[in-house]
């Protein structure tokens, strides 16, 4: 590893925070809280729902569609990450129960997430009332993430982590009071376990990398490229799949110019949300600089191709 300075994380602090959050999935979802439909469920700033040529009412149809997949991307990818961290489990073994505890800790919690977001799901579904479609199948998505290195798939999770924070910090927190109540606190309790999260990951990262040659990095760094490459497809194909969506949930078939600039808001929207808010997040730049100071360029200049051009 390089000597680029990275924050230090310690098993007993991230224990030692883990025990102040304790929340159950029935906490936070049930039949006595239904989700509010006569309200958006994310921020405009993560969804980008207001587009022109939607009414006020469409516009909130497409947020909250825009949620349910919000859901369903979030599961998918907890999918693949608690297997991850379920093998790097037994890596630490009992030569430091600390470290072992903490990751089967993080384990539970994703476990405890994908039936979170199942929950919300089911509710969404009972409530919206038409028919929203996602990508998948799951367990596809996860195979091929995983058919990829170690090192390569934990740098995506230390990516999805750090892209949770920046969704709740910088998006939702202070948006509350405009939010259904229900879904806001789905966010928040997620967020808070995914503090966590984000640490252990980067002290996996940090793991991994110590017994791997630089030709072993670099492969690494690419298998992420390769990785988020492909979930680009998925978020493209997740846009055309939410216009249908909306289609069926407004009764109306948009023209082709209307279908145009929603797609193109939309995927810019998807790539924000889910690809540029990882890569450029800070901590995630410190842990890939500290692995490797020409990979992270690689993948910087793979933000670049996200970035708007107009």
């Amino acid at each position: 590893m390089t000597a680029a300075t990275v924050p230090k994380y310690s098993y007993p602090a991230i224990l030692k925070d883990a025990a102040r959050v304790t929340w159950q999935v029935e906490d936070l979802i049930g039949p006595h809280r239904p989700l509010d439909f006569s309200r958006p469920f994310l921020p405009e700033a993560l969804v980008q729902t207001q587009v022109s040529g939607l009414s006020v009412k469409e516009s909130l149809a497409l947020n909250h569609i825009r949620s349910y997949s919000y859901l369903h991307l979030f599961g998918l990818v907890e999918e693949f990450i608690l297997p991850l961290v379920v093998d790097h489990a037994k890596t630490p073994g009992c030569d430091d129960i600390e470290a072992t505890q903490a990751y089967l800790g993080f384990a539970a919690e994703e476990s405890k997430h994908i039936r979170l977001f199942r929950q919300f799901a089911a509710a969404f579904e009972a409530g919206f009332g038409h028919r929203c479609e996602v990508i998948g199948p799951p367990q596809a998505i996860a195979d091929f993430v995983l058919s990829h290195s170690p090192l390569g798939v934990a740098l995506m999770t230390l990516h999805i982590e750090w892209m949770t924070q920046r969704h709740f910090l910088e998006s939702v927190r202070g948006q509350q009071d405009a939010l259904d109540p229900q879904f806001c606190r789905l966010l928040k309790h997620h967020w808070q376990e995914e503090a966590q999260h984000a640490r252990l990951d980067a002290l996996m990262v940090e793991s991994m990398a110590q017994s791997l040659d630089a030709n072993a990095i670099a492969a690494a760094i690419d298998d992420y490229i390769a990785i988020i490459r492909y979930l680009d497809q998925g978020l493209k194909a997740q846009v055309q799949l939410d216009i249908a969506s909306l289609e069926r949930a407004i009764g109306r078939t948009f023209s082709a110019p209307e279908r145009d600039e929603i797609q193109h808001i939309q995927e810019r929207s998807y790539q924000n949300a889910f690809l540029i808010a990882g890569i450029t997040h800070p901590s995630f730049k410190h842990s890939v600089q500290a692995l490797s100071a020409a990979g992270y360029a690689q993948i910087a200049a793979l933000a670049h191709e996200f970035l708007p051009d107009d």
